[in-house]
């Protein structure tokens, strides 16, 4: 009778699931493969479908998170300025998705690995008098770490507020030990989607990929470096740690500051009141025009994908993209197909070595259709490059958090910060020709000369992609 029972309940929750694949399924692919997966793997096929298939844009992880954008995102209506015209797509397309608009004003300077970064960070947060507000996917115990928690304490001291969010999955080792030192010193810390035996299934897969620093509202950081000291000492397996970062100044440090507020009010159920105003825009041609653009699970759309989907079709000259997990879906791998056949000068600068080898046969799976339609792939060989960055055309750059692959567009809250600025752009093409100029070419023909058991295991990863 028991096992009777346990098969109905099995049923139910089985016919439950299928009725909501059927009804808030967005890619019929998908829904068959999970239809599929739910029939022929008893049990497995269930769980695995809680962890990493449900459409959480249908339903809303955060409702909070959306209420507040709702109420207090500024509707804009405007003509754009002569200097960003060509841009007025992309723009508008940011301020739907994320509801910010482009800001002038503002001085970037890109920060290359981890010493010159963290040298520029350590050099602001001493010069805090307000308040500090953190939050990182990896957040690692070591010198960095040890560092940070003597700086809180002194600043707690001064009177200087600080706030800091982890991930609860990608910071899992950090201890309690340091935990309880960060909350004695005065740091109001907490963990973004912790693992909870009640929400286990509901948050596992969903993560806060974020990288924010903002200091009084006046200096912020973003970027792909993370707090371990891999970026300064390097790793044991894959050598040093290459990365990029951005230090803002100015009005766009708002929108990322509204970023972290919104992740606050989620951690902690605060809303920081004086966060939350609107912002006053003023676009000209003096100095650097910025427009953050975050991205998350409960987002309508995938405002990131979307994002380099645009940069990626309206490049005239070139596209150049350093990203370590560059494992695209149907539409981005159809636009960088689409532009290398068209004659656009598209080049991918990836690592030769990656931190995971299932992640890295499945990057190399796609390089055989991008190589033949023309795609330039360079193979960075010294360490481990993990740049987050796509520029055209010497006149717009991103740099951020987010990765080209299905967890960043669906599954990840990310942000990146898109630079409208010739010079700016310039100065990266530079930076990304002279590693390129480091990483070897692979060609066809090298690539399909590769052995049969290389193809085997591109084949075996590129299956398990929609869920790496």
């Amino acid at each position: 009778m028991f096992y009777i029972s346990l098969l109905i309940l099995y049923v139910i929750v089985a016919v439950g699931i299928i009725i909501s694949l059927l009804i808030n399924g967005v890619r019929p692919s998908k829904t068959l493969a999970w239809l599929l997966a739910i029939f022929t793997i008893p049990v497995g096929g269930i769980l695995l479908y809680l962890m990493v298939g449900r459409n959480r844009r249908k339903n809303k992880l955060l409702k909070q998170i959306r209420h507040l954008d709702s109420k207090n995102s500024m509707t804009i209506d405007r003509e754009t300025p002569g200097n960003l015209k060509r841009f007025e797509k992309i723009i508008r397309l940011i301020e739907k998705n994320s509801h910010f608009a482009p800001t002038s004003h503002n001085n970037i300077c890109y920060l290359k690995d981890g010493k010159t970064t963290f040298e520029s960070i350590f050099n602001a947060l001493e010069n805090a008098s307000d308040y500090i507000h953190l939050q990182y996917y990896i957040f690692e115990e070591g010198e960095l770490a040890n560092r940070l928690l003597q700086l809180f304490k002194k600043k707690v001291i001064e009177g200087v507020k600080i706030r800091l969010i982890y991930d609860g999955v990608g910071s899992f080792s950090l201890s309690r030990t340091y935990l309880k030192k960060l909350k004695s010193v005065g740091v109001e810390v907490y963990s973004f989607l912790p693992f909870k035996f009640g929400r286990f299934l509901a948050s596992l897969n969903y993560r806060n990929h974020r990288k924010i620093i903002v200091i009084d509202g006046n200096v912020g950081f973003t970027g792909g470096i993370n707090i371990s000291d891999k970026y300064l000492k390097g790793d044991p397996n894959l050598g040093k740690w290459h990365d990029m970062h951005l230090k803002i100044e100015g009005p766009a440090v708002r929108d990322l500051n509204q970023v972290f507020a919104h992740d606050w009010l989620l951690v902690s159920n605060e809303k920081i009141d004086s966060l939350i105003e609107p912002q006053q825009l003023e676009i000209s041609n003096e100095k650097s025009i910025v427009q953050i653009v975050a991205n998350g699970p409960d987002d309508d759309f995938p405002a990131i994908e979307q994002l380099y989907f645009s940069i990626i079709n309206e490049a005239e000259n070139y596209v150049y993209i350093t990203n370590p997990y560059v494992i695209p879906g149907y539409a981005i791998m159809t636009a960088l197909e689409t532009a290398a056949l068209s004659g656009i000068d598209v080049r991918l600068l990836v690592s030769e070595n990656n931190d995971s080898k299932l992640v890295n046969w499945s990057v190399r799976s796609y390089f055989e259709s991008l190589l033949k339609s023309g795609v330039k792939i360079h193979l960075f060989p010294e360490g481990f490059l993990h740049s987050k960055i796509m520029i055209s055309d010497d006149v717009i750059a991103s740099v951020g958090t987010a990765n080209i692959d299905v967890r960043s567009f669906e599954q990840n809250y990310e942000v990146n910060a898109v630079v409208y600025d010739s010079e700016f752009t310039k100065d990266l093409k530079m930076d990304f020709l002279r590693d390129s100029a480091k990483s070897p070419l692979l060609t066809y023909e090298m690539h399909q000369e590769r052995p049969w058991s290389d193809r085997l295991k591109e084949g075996f990863a590129k299956v398990f992609s929609p869920v790496l």
